[in-house]
């Protein structure tokens, strides 16, 4: 993008540089290390913006989003701004640094705010494709990454764009919904569901605002369960927009069950893979919840 945009400015919050370097070695007059202090990153931003320049911050978990909200509010989505704020290490990817890196109610927190677009990604190419969306996307938008490495689910990607949810597989006994990159685990479970003769759709949401309602109100005429999975908090996140939407249809035919993180901070700290275990979103866990609701 800078290459053909020098108005493009990457804000880092002391962090990132493996990834970082080969940017700003080739545009170092594009790059800022604001340091620990992310606030102030993002005020300043806000203010690059407000000049014309399309501003991208980046730091981990919880820093860039919630410990930066005044400022996310007051200074970039109110002004409409062209920041995108980049969350790398979204739900438990920091999990063994304990509750103060988990970021798990960071999709409720900024899709509460107005003027914010925000978007979770499943896997790598759905994350290039995400990134070139936002920055063509006038406005302040959240961009929520895992760790990378994440494996590829080779979800369509052809007319991927903003508030458009993305089918992966067709089914018949129940679809699962997810948004991030819990997909893995999504995927896994339909594979253990379907050696047990149990049949179901699999839906991708890259974005979580807006969020794509005519697809949520097609899948509740055709399925009885709708079953939304995401490595974040139930109140407010992905599946509260989920339910947003199906308490406004006239008569909803579905019924709604959400996986996530049951309204708690965890007290425990492990990898993501046994935090996930731990808190009903591995794929085992997945299957079983819909093995049980499907057969209601």
């Amino acid at each position: 993008m800078a290459a053909k945009d020098s108005s493009v400015h990457l804000v880092t919050g002391d962090l990132g540089f493996g990834v970082l370097k080969p940017y700003w070695e080739r545009f170092p007059d594009q790059f800022t290390n604001a340091g620990i202090a992310e606030q102030n990153m993002t005020s300043f931003a806000a203010g690059m913006a407000l000049e014309g320049k399309t501003v991208f911050t980046y730091s981990i978990g919880n820093f860039p989003t919630i410990r930066a909200l005044e400022q996310i509010r007051n200074d970039c989505a109110y002004h409409e701004a062209n920041v995108k704020i980049v969350c790398v290490g979204g739900g438990f990817v920091y999990g063994s640094l304990g509750m103060s890196h988990h970021a798990t109610e960071d999709l409720a927190i900024m899709r509460g705010l107005p003027n914010v677009t925000v978007m979770a990604p499943s896997d790598p190419s759905q994350a290039q494709l995400a990134t070139e969306a936002i920055y063509a996307h006038p406005g302040t938008c959240y961009l929520r990454l895992g760790r990378g490495g994440e494996p590829e689910l080779n979800c369509p990607s052809e007319g991927f764009q903003i508030g458009r949810a993305m089918p992966v597989f067709d089914g018949n006994d129940a679809a699962l919904l997810f948004t991030g990159a819990i997909g893995d685990e999504v995927l896994e479970a339909r594979r253990l569901l379907a050696a047990e003769g149990v049949s179901v759709a699999v839906v991708s949401f890259p974005t979580v605002k807006p969020i794509d309602a005519d697809a949520i109100a097609d899948l509740a005429t055709r399925f009885g369960v709708l079953v939304t999975v995401e490595e974040h908090n139930v109140v407010g996140g992905f599946g509260g927009s989920v339910a947003e939407v199906l308490s406004e249809l006239p008569n909803p035919r579905a019924r709604l069950v959400r996986i996530g993180l049951d309204d708690r901070y965890s007290s425990i700290v492990g990898s993501q893979k046994y935090l996930r275990d731990v808190y009903g979103m591995s794929a085992r866990k997945i299957a079983a919840r819909v093995r049980e609701v499907a057969n209601a």
